[in-house]
């Protein structure tokens, strides 16, 4: 019996029948048409990191571990071809001798880069698309077993949908990914009252290379963040040591997680230790790698749900995300996360064709009320929401087809690769159809 499987969140298990740790492609290949001949299905997991069941299995789990690292690098072009297996927080330790960097991240860097791409991870700024807008290339193995190089240059017509194919489409063994050169950001971040964040979103966004917001429900105020894009050969001013276990570890990990324990025991004093932390946040200034300050340690376990909105509708959103909070007196002990990216051409990318306003909920995760994830699905999707592949909701095939206008191609591109649902599994039936 093989042990069973979870997720980060704990918002998802299950128990494959077999688990596999493949060394090379040729060891994928074998597991996919072993687990086609014996009528299971496979699923390839990473960090586990996404809150649905996207990696869920009963059938074959690989376990991508082994296959991890650079493959090749092609400095000239900037891009580098990895090992499905590899994780963001492996990635500065290649890139930087090449003197290159992602063009963006998330706030995580727990993912594998398969993982983080495929389910449609993607930072902040408006001038930029998610993540996986910078896969190039691909090494898939599909479910008929057959290794596919799908680029440019190769079965072109396909990498629209293998880019972000949420597991659907094959066994990504190597991503080719499109870097830019190292750089560095000079961090803002700062209280403002809510109502002026509101107001100015559109304008900030657009003025800034990477904004986003927090706002803690039960406040009037938020906390910013602003990342602007420096030269590698600009002035660092990093935080020190003492400084980021203090901001990050104290009191990003250890005291909010007091705090959000003591909500989750005694739901009544939720809006008074919100008060609490907003008032006690304050302005900080630092220059660092690119790397080193999207990301921050989450210690913190929670569930998300995240809808990717038309750009202007996000201040009303969150308006009505308030007033639902206050009217059904909800007890939110985790901010409201606002973010925005660049319209992208990726069939499945919740920024499609449009530039998109992000706008994550959260519970801490031993809070098992599901109704504050309800309502606030019900207000995202009344605003054309398109929900992140890998964060909780509720939509299927049939309303998600709606809202892509290349869900058909994907399909087509699902029904040449994959024709028996080797990859399949229950929430990609739910998500896709049959």
């Amino acid at each position: 019996m093989t042990t069973r499987w979870q997720n980060w969140a704990r918002t998802e298990s299950s128990q494959p029948v077999l688990a596999i740790a493949p060394k090379s492609i040729e060891q994928i290949v074998l597991a996919v048409n072993r687990a086609a001949e014996t009528g299971h299905t496979v699923k390839p997991i990473g960090a586990s990191h996404s809150f649905t069941g996207v990696g869920a299995t009963d059938g074959v789990r690989l376990d991508m571990s082994k296959l991890r690292g650079l493959v090749s690098a092609d400095r000239d072009r900037g891009r580098v071809t990895l090992w499905g297996g590899t994780h963001l927080w492996e990635l500065p330790a290649i890139l930087t001798p090449l003197g290159l960097a992602l063009h963006n991240m998330g706030d995580i860097d727990r993912q594998t880069i398969t993982g983080a791409t495929q389910t449609g991870t993607h930072g902040t700024g408006l001038g930029l698309g998610g993540l996986a807008t910078a896969i190039v290339a691909a090494t898939l193995v599909t479910g008929t077993g057959e290794i596919l190089t799908v680029s440019e240059d190769e079965n072109a017509e396909l990498l629209p949908a293998v880019a972000l194919g949420i597991g659907a489409l094959g066994v990504l063994a190597t991503v080719t990914v499109q870097c830019v050169p190292r750089y560095l950001l000079h961090a803002e971040e700062a209280p403002m009252p809510l109502e002026e964040v509101l107001d100015t979103f559109v304008e900030r966004s657009r003025t800034t290379d990477h904004y986003e917001f927090y706002w803690f429900p039960h406040t009037r105020g938020a906390r910013t963040k602003n990342n602007t894009r420096l030269a590698p050969e600009a002035q660092a001013e990093p935080l020190g040591r003492f400084k980021r276990f203090a901001d990050e570890e104290l009191a990003n990990n250890a005291a909010f997680g007091a705090v959000t324990a003591v909500g989750g025991a005694l739901p009544r004093a939720v809006p008074r230790l919100n008060r609490l932390v907003s008032s006690v946040s304050s302005k900080r200034s630092y220059s660092d790698e690119s790397h080193r300050v999207f990301v921050t340690q989450r210690r913190v376990h929670f569930r998300e749900m995240e809808y990717g909105v038309p750009l202007e509708a996000v201040p009303d959103a969150v308006r009505e995300l308030r007033r639902m909070i206050g009217k059904r007196r909800y007890r939110v002990s985790f901010p409201i996360e606002v973010r925005s990216a660049a319209a992208d051409d990726l069939l499945l990318s919740t920024a499609n064709g449009r530039e998109t306003g992000y706008i994550a909920v959260h519970r801490y995760w031993r809070e098992r009320d599901r109704s504050y994830f309800r309502e606030a699905e019900a207000i995202l999707a009344d605003h054309e929401g398109r929900p992140h592949w890998g964060k909780m909701h509720t939509q299927n095939a049939r309303s998600l087809r709606e809202l892509y206008p290349g869900f058909e191609r994907f399909l087509a591109a699902r029904d040449r690769l994959d024709p028996e649902r080797v990859f399949a599994n229950a929430y990609l039936t739910r998500v896709l159809g049959d």
